[in-house]
């Protein structure tokens, strides 16, 4: 399977934009110690918490191991938290890997037979495997065995392994990338949505109190509104907002101080960075709003065509600024709006006025 990078990956960038939802070691450091230990303490996503709480409770209840469960979704929403909480809820231990890094069927049984019973695997980026792993992992997960095959050609032999039972946790950004047997075989399907501002509101005081960081609600409301609907990136921005508190003011994030430091980064209060806006500026002044290519688009803003493409045009389409069209990117009212500009006057239709004027 041809290895893409996740839409909202920042393949362009080394993962260090400040609004990129990829994870850069700062951040896996901070995550690992703000992480909630049990559905409990997990805040948002509701229905898939409740939905999987009941999967749990029916598992231990039946003495055995849990369905397995593929988390799909942006990243940044808590699909790896999740994973390490299966595991918690299960009193289970668990392996984490990723399908990069499985290239071969070798890695795979390599790993699956190392399993105990009952632990949890944790596969990120399971779209990312290869093909000949992908086939082995289906007998594993329906019937807990896997073939190893021994020499070449006609004298190869297959050997049976038998596998302990274990739950196979799955997390994808692609969900549409995986093939239909290994969709099938999950016995629990969740979808992580994006967050509104007020779970990212009780995420930020959760950090901020987990961090010793004093903060007002009107703080919090200031940097979530900004945040991407992406608890990793309220995270990130409360950290750069509370430095900016501490050197610049009293210590405290409230409204202003956080909207002082979001300037100071170039995140203005839609979320959008540096790169957003100079996609939109590049459509609205030099190209009257579009219709335009995306090389040419990618050309005037000085940036390669897949910087723009996967980097910058996700959440502008998610948040009404841009529309993909048959005929190239087209900026929608919202943009010119959010930029203080004016868009031009439309045409009657055909490319003419009418008989009595526009």
């Amino acid at each position: 399977m041809p290895q893409q990078p996740s839409w909202d990956e920042d393949t362009s960038e080394g993962g260090e934009r400040l609004v990129g939802a990829a994870a850069d070691r700062e951040d896996q450091a901070v995550e690992a110690a703000l992480r909630p230990k049990d559905l409990g303490e997990f805040v948002g996503q509701t229905r898939v918490r409740e939905q999987l709480d009941l999967v749990l409770r029916a598992a231990r209840a039946r003495g055995g191991t849990a369905d397995h469960v593929l988390l799909s979704g942006a990243p940044g929403l808590g699909k790896t938290t999740l994973s390490m909480i299966i595991a918690a809820e299960m009193g289970a231990p668990i392996r984490i890997t990723s399908g990069p890094a499985i290239q071969h069927a070798g890695d795979l049984a390599a790993i699956l037979s190392s399993l105990t019973e009952g632990e949890v695997l944790f596969l990120d980026e399971i779209h990312r495997m290869s093909r000949p792993a992908e086939e082995m992992l289906y007998m594993a997960m329906e019937d807990f065995r896997v073939d190893v095959i021994v020499g070449k050609g006609p004298g190869a032999t297959a050997i049976p392994l038998e596998l302990p039972p274990f739950t196979l946790v799955g997390a994808t950004t692609r969900a549409g990338l995986l093939p239909p047997p290994l969709r099938d075989r999950f016995g629990f399907t969740g979808h992580m949505e994006f967050y509104d501002p007020a779970d990212l509101e009780r995420v930020l005081h959760r950090s901020a109190g987990l961090l010793g960081v004093r903060m007002t609600d009107e703080g919090a409301a200031e940097i979530a509104g900004r945040s991407r609907g992406t608890p990793r990136i309220a995270n990130r921005l409360l950290r750069r907002v509370r430095d900016y508190a501490q050197v610049r003011a009293d210590g405290v994030v409230t409204q202003e101080a956080a909207a002082r430091a979001l300037a100071v980064y170039e995140v203005d209060e839609r979320g959008l960075d540096r790169l957003d806006r100079a996609v939109l500026l590049a459509l609205l002044k030099l190209f009257g709003g579009g219709p335009v290519g995306l090389a040419t688009l990618a050309v005037a803003v000085g940036e390669e065509r897949e910087t723009v493409e996967e980097v910058a045009e996700p959440f502008l389409v998610r948040e009404g600024l841009l529309a993909r069209t048959p005929r190239g990117r087209v900026a929608t009212p919202a943009a010119w709006r959010h930029l203080g500009m004016e868009p031009p006057q439309q045409p009657a239709p055909g490319g003419q006025e009418g008989l009595f004027g526009p």
